[in-house]
């Protein structure tokens, strides 16, 4: 034992951080040499990597394929559209864009807009919105998609007649989810978590 009246030692004083050399860190910084990534697969090449038989025998069943189409298949959709009774369509059309053409008709009284014009807008701006959505992904595209959404939902349940107006909004509801399943598509609610230490290596 050492004796308590006897002087200490000093303890080495440890140096900044900036002073550390590379090699000392714990643990030590990995040079771009010594990362290690794992190989892409190369990309299939199908002039090179298919047989030319295989080519050969691919295109005569997609040309047999495509005459079939054209000589049975067309005709016998155009036979079965014929002859399907579509009333509930043209129905279902009408729950929604009648009285969204009633509440125009009502609310723009006074206005320099016509009923008949704020019904084009109306139209026009559902049908570009659902399509710039659906073909770019924009966030503006998709936000107005969603605003003509619930805009039209809204005037639907008001100018519906009582006994029916809970019918009318859920079908608005439904034709407004069913273009959602283009216009939204690819959207997710999960938030995406990027890690400094996970950055995709190029």
């Amino acid at each position: 034992m050492t004796d308590p009246t006897e002087p200490r030692e000093p303890e080495p004083t440890v140096p900044p951080m900036e002073t550390i050399a590379d090699s000392d860190r714990q643990p030590p910084r990995r040079s771009p040499a010594h990362t290690t990534t794992v190989p892409r697969p190369a990309p299939i090449r199908t002039r090179d990597d298919i047989p030319p038989g295989a080519l050969a025998v691919g295109a005569i069943l997609g040309t047999a394929t495509l005459i079939l189409i054209l000589k049975w298949g067309i005709p016998k959709a155009i036979d079965w559209y014929h002859h399907q009774d579509w009333a509930w369509f043209t129905q279902w059309t009408a729950t929604v864009a009648d009285p969204v053409h009633a509440y125009l008709t009502a609310h723009t009284a006074g206005l320099p807009l016509t009923a008949s014009s704020a019904v084009n807008i109306w139209l026009g701006v559902g049908a570009v919105s659902l399509v710039l959505a659906w073909f770019t992904g924009a966030v503006g595209a998709r936000l107005t998609y969603t605003a003509h959404g619930a805009a039209t939902v809204y005037m639907v349940w008001a100018s519906s007649p009582a006994a029916g107006r809970t019918v009318a909004a859920a079908l608005a509801v439904l034709a407004w989810t069913i273009g959602s399943l283009f216009a939204l598509r690819g959207l997710s609610l999960r938030p995406v978590i990027v890690l400094p230490g996970c950055a995709r290596r190029s």
